[in-house]
């Protein structure tokens, strides 16, 4: 199939990469001029794994422009993969969507053959029907689903891990008002995954509250973990990995995101959320859950900062391994470690900070706020408390020698417990979150844990 897709970003190119490796012919829009060219020329223009191995793959069948009308043309499905940012008030901005619409419409307007428009962007339950098909059909002037047809079907998918989620999704989402469009879609999704998903197919705000509502009822998920990790932070004897792992045993429950460490970060689980909230207060609706969840989330960065605090001697310095929100990026958009770092220096405290992808971005936001170090053994050194942040594979594999100091006895506080705390008493104070040694460490810092709260 001959497919168009506008958006060359972190999920645009992954995807087109995909459709194209799967035998599709595939043209890329972006406004970027550097992602066009990357593009065409066969190298990837945004860091995420296994892009490269995908568009090696792709056999010129992949091409790339920043003339949306012309890749219109000559495709017959278009997908828009815009941004569609956060508002003031927690609901989705449509103006990159409307802006695309428009040249879209014009094409339309002049192709006899049926083109399937389909938007994979985030929006707010409603802005297909109410806003979208609208615009294309005041400037195409024709008739959605008579003439064109549209479809709503997001991506389900993680930062790091695109290129698998693409292929192998758990299912496919296509929000539709015409079984025709719809048919379409599932074509393309029927050639490119590899693992034979089921596709649940309904109408347009179905749909659109279906992408919200599956994200953030797993933040709601990790807000809730991390509640008992904090309740198990003060009880005898208490672990949150033994709670968790309980609770993940009962299939209505499940073990993903059951964790107990640090908050949700990112580009979608925090704005997401909101945009949940927004929706319950635009159409009355009582929902506590979403507001609860959010309070949860924000208290988990000020939690941590009283825990490191509590730790570090005066004048020292606090190491924070991990500044990407997740392993296998180099996001750090709301991602914890990179807040906490920001919240430590807001109140004088020197930091020096590693991540084996993040570093870049890292200094853009931090500047000279921070120290950057350039392994795991030189953040250590540098550091009288040192946090773990991140459950990213190089951070897995930490040795005691890799911590090591040859000067006094620093603090190891492991906030999602990928360490053997039995390998490391020796040489430092190993703290893991969750668990009752933050109250054993806090409380012999002469830190009241009531007092806190």
């Amino acid at each position: 199939m001959k497919i168009s897709i506008v958006g060359l970003g972190k999920l645009g190119s992954p995807m087109a990469a995909c459709f194209a490796a799967k035998g599709h012919q595939v043209i890329g829009v972006d406004l970027n001029q550097e992602f066009v060219d990357k593009i065409n020329q066969c190298k990837a223009p945004v860091f995420e794994p296994r892009l490269q191995e995908m568009l090696d793959q792709t056999e010129g069948r992949l091409s790339a422009t920043t003339d949306l009308k012309q890749a219109v043309e000559q495709t017959e499905i278009t997908f828009l993969i815009v941004p569609t940012p956060s508002l003031p008030d927690g609901s989705f901005s449509m103006e990159y969507v409307m802006s695309a619409a428009q040249p879209i419409a014009e094409v339309l307007k002049e192709k006899d053959e049926f083109h399937v428009v389909v938007l994979t962007s985030t929006v707010m339950p409603g802005a297909t029907c109410a806003e979208l098909i609208p615009q294309l059909e005041k400037l195409s002037g024709k008739k959605c689903p008579q003439d064109f047809g549209v479809c709503y079907s997001p991506e389900f998918i993680a930062l790091g891990n695109v290129v698998t989620d693409y292929l192998n999704p758990d299912f496919v989402l296509v929000g539709e008002n015409d079984t025709r469009a719809g048919d379409k879609l599932q074509t393309v999704y029927d050639t490119v995954c590899e693992n034979s998903p089921r596709v649940a197919r309904m109408g347009f705000a179905n749909a659109e509250l279906t992408k919200i509502a599956l994200n953030t009822f797993v933040t709601t998920k990790i807000s809730y973990a991390n509640m008992l990790a904090e309740i198990c932070e003060r009880l005898p004897d208490g672990n949150v990995d033994d709670v968790t792992s309980a609770l993940g045993l009962d299939k209505r429950i499940g073990k993903k995101y059951l964790k107990g460490s640090v908050g949700y970060g990112g580009p979608c689980f925090p704005r997401d959320n909101r945009a949940i909230i927004n929706l319950t207060e635009q159409l009355g609706v009582n929902g506590p859950l979403p507001v609860a969840t959010d309070t949860i989330n924000n208290h988990q960065v000020p939690r941590l900062k009283q825990i490191v605090q509590s730790c570090l001697p005066p004048g020292g310095c606090v190491g924070i391994l991990g500044t990407a929100y997740k392993p296998h990026t180099n996001f750090v958009e709301k991602a914890q470690g990179l807040e906490l770092a920001q919240a430590l220096i807001e109140d004088g405290i020197s930091v020096v900070v590693y991540d084996p992808e993040a570093l870049e971005n890292t200094e853009k936001v931090l500047q000279d706020g921070a120290s950057y170090a350039e392994s795991v053994s030189d953040c250590a050194k540098q550091s009288d408390v040192l946090v773990i942040s991140s459950p990213c594979a190089e951070f897995q594999q930490i040795a005691p020698t890799d911590i090591a100091r040859n000067t006094g006895r620093a603090t190891l506080i492991d906030c999602w417990r990928i360490l053997d705390a039995a390998q490391f008493d020796a040489i430092c104070n190993y703290i893991g979150i969750g668990t009752s040694a933050v109250q054993a460490i806090t409380v012999s810092s002469h830190f009241s844990m009531k007092k806190a709260a």
